[in-house]
């Protein structure tokens, strides 16, 4: 695909670049560069401010419709917005599963009724989201869902029990969407329904994973007698699977974007430290750091072809190729930072001995193949959903 920008998107570049000058600055200065996965333990409260500073200028769900409360861009100005929020170092958005996961999901499969009451928390910054999928025995598969959710007709209200796990920012969550399976005997796909519950709650417990940082952004969830108002049910009992599998539409559209601010952050900290330490100067990293910019552009245009049809939700072929490809980029752009730091990637500075950006950049990374559908089984997805090869291969004699 080709994108151009015409004169009305720069006086939009413009306008997007001249604010973030301007705003990220003073209190926020601290917040360069800050955030994400990785690092998602830095300032969550400083993040949050800045957010809902954001926010009162509009500068959330740029991509929403105006009738929601967002701008209403065009693919072409959330490009732009993006980019700039990039090269002025905009930090991790703590908000990102509800502005680029919830929220359009809400907006394609929601009441008004819903909308009304979920949809300008995420906007105004002020509502916090996690995403409630993943089990210990429902990971890549997640048809194989054990968490279960009652209907209490008489309290007017569903009663969860199950566990989730890998839950990214639980501990900072208002709420929780949640995959659960509520036809009691179903298996696989069907009997499952997507609820929208409240995390501040008795039934509720949240205990962080320490990763290989030594960092907690993710977490287990235990639902306990967990409630939640029977409304607050997305589309009818039963369609859990088709609204997941169209949010997971979502996670490979628009918010791949502010992904890839995360990743072209990094790789221009790797360039900074091979120009300085010289390892710039070795052909063969010369080379490796070509081929990441390379990747790094393959993934953008990718993820503006997947931008160009509707935004409906639908599992596109391109888009299936997308986390096959990030995860492989990442990690080994993870390898890239420790053989251009040298012998300083073995090394902590002063106590507290904290690790650096790069070098939790590389330990981070040795999860992506894993978490969010592992390669093999995205490859798998690929054959059978993009290519269309079925799932026992046929034997002939």
């Amino acid at each position: 695909m080709k994108i151009s920008f015409s004169p009305e998107d720069e006086v939009f570049r413009r306008e997007v670049a001249d604010w973030l000058k301007e705003n990220l600055r003073g209190e926020f200065e601290q917040l360069r560069f800050r955030g994400g996965p990785g690092d998602e333990h830095r300032y969550p409260e400083e993040r949050k401010q800045w957010e809902q500073h954001m926010a009162q200028a509009g500068w959330l769900c740029v991509g929403w419709p105006q009738d929601y409360g967002g701008r209403g861009l065009s693919i072409n100005q959330q490009v732009i917005f993006n980019e700039e929020y990039a090269r002025a170092g905009g930090p991790g958005h703590m908000g990102h599963i509800g502005e680029g996961l919830a929220g359009p999901t809400i907006i394609a499969f929601g009441t008004e009724e819903q909308k009304q009451r979920f949809l300008p928390g995420i906007v105004n910054g002020t509502e916090y989201w996690c995403q409630g999928y993943s089990e210990p025995s429902a990971g890549s598969d997640l048809a194989n869902v054990k968490t279960r959710a009652v209907l209490n007709a008489e309290q007017g209200r569903w009663e969860i029990h199950g566990q989730k796990v890998w839950t990214s920012l639980a501990h900072e969550a208002d709420w929780c969407f949640v995959i659960a399976r509520t036809e009691p005997g179903s298996q696989g796909h069907k009997g499952l329904s997507f609820l929208l519950v409240p995390m501040d709650q008795m039934g509720v417990t949240v205990q962080p994973i320490e990763q290989l940082t030594g960092t907690s952004e993710f977490n287990e969830v235990f639902f306990d007698q967990a409630v939640t108002d029977a409304a607050n049910i997305i589309g009818k009992p039963g369609d859990g699977w088709k609204i997941a599998m169209a949010l997971l539409g979502f996670e490979r559209g628009v918010s791949t974007l502010g992904q890839q601010m995360q990743f072209k952050n990094e790789l221009d900290d790797i360039i900074r430290v091979a120009k300085t330490n010289g390892a710039a100067e070795d052909p063969a990293i010369r080379q490796r750091i070509a081929d990441a910019w390379i990747g790094l552009r393959i993934m953008r245009y990718n993820a503006l072809r997947m931008l160009s049809g509707e935004q409906d939700g639908a599992l596109r072929q391109e888009a299936m190729i997308y986390k096959l490809h990030w995860a492989t980029w990442h990690a080994e752009l993870g390898k890239l930072a420790m053989d251009v730091l040298g012998p300083e990637a073995e090394l902590l500075d002063k106590s507290p001995y904290e690790l650096t950006r790069l070098q939790s950049l590389f330990l981070f990374t040795r999860s992506d193949t894993i978490y969010g559908g592992s390669n093999e089984i995205q490859k798998n997805i690929i054959a059978e959903r993009a290519l269309g090869m079925p799932k026992e291969p046929k034997i002939t004699r």
